[in-house]
């Protein structure tokens, strides 16, 4: 039974109306991004990082999957226990298309989660507050579900795992930036990238295209919800093999 693992990143979810950090008028323009995103800057200022992701779920609330999200929830559904979706998103888009077997590398915005037993909770789109006590243990150190910079991030286990158990390997909207997703796509002999831009990373040694021939067998370079049916279409003739 063949099997494709999944790297998506902001880019899936952009066209959903939720900002990115890199992008032209990004979170970067606003935030500094180790105040807000780094445990240097939980310790120094909690409520200041607290105040910066409620402001990220309570946005979340009202966006809506695009059709990208739609399309990799059609496919989990027709290939179940053949898709491996790990995602460095926080938001719950794919689930609210319908997925229901994602990693989420970088935690998950809608949930809390206790510093003092390690005990996660959905909140929904809530607020956190002061008054916020865990329902486990009722302790009061309680904090966002994201990993921040300065911190491990244990679901990166299952990047291993996916190279290790999938032949086609397909990265969507990603700068790579976070992980690096060419070392990733050496491993992998069948490989995508889709993506509206050709990033920086990719031409670190070489120019674009070299890199592309190099390590993705192929490269879409539209924006995810524009590349939704070329994804499916290579997706399904390579899990119908």
């Amino acid at each position: 039974m063949s099997k494709v693992m999944i790297i998506s990143g902001a880019g899936l979810s952009a066209q959903s109306g939720i900002r990115t950090f890199r992008d032209s008028d990004g979170l970067w323009e606003e935030y500094d991004v180790m105040q807000v995103c780094s445990t240097q800057g939980w310790e120094r200022d909690r409520e200041l990082v607290t105040n910066f992701y409620n402001a990220r779920r309570q946005d979340l609330k009202d966006k809506l999957p695009n059709k990208a999200h739609q399309t990799l929830a059609t496919l989990e559904q027709r290939f179940p226990g053949q898709i491996m979706h790990l995602t460095q998103n926080v938001d719950n888009l794919l689930e609210r298309a319908g997925c229901r077997e994602i990693i989420h590398l970088h935690g998950t915005l809608t949930d809390l989660r206790c510093e003092a037993c390690g005990h996660v909770w959905d909140v929904g789109y809530e607020a956190q507050n002061e008054y916020d006590a865990c329902p486990r243990c009722e302790s009061s150190a309680v904090r966002h579900n994201v990993v921040m910079f300065g911190e491990s991030a244990p679901q990166y286990r299952h990047i291993y795992e996916a190279v290790a158990q999938c032949e086609l390997f397909v990265a969507i909207g990603t700068s790579g930036q976070v992980i690096d997703i060419v070392p990733i796509a050496k491993e992998f002999e069948h490989s995508v990238l889709i993506n509206p831009k050709q990033e920086e990373y990719v031409t670190a040694f070489g120019s674009f295209e070299q890199k592309i021939d190099a390590f993705f067998e192929h490269f879409i370079q539209k924006k995810a919800s524009e590349a939704a049916d070329e994804m499916a279409a290579i997706m399904v003739q390579f899990l119908q093999r």
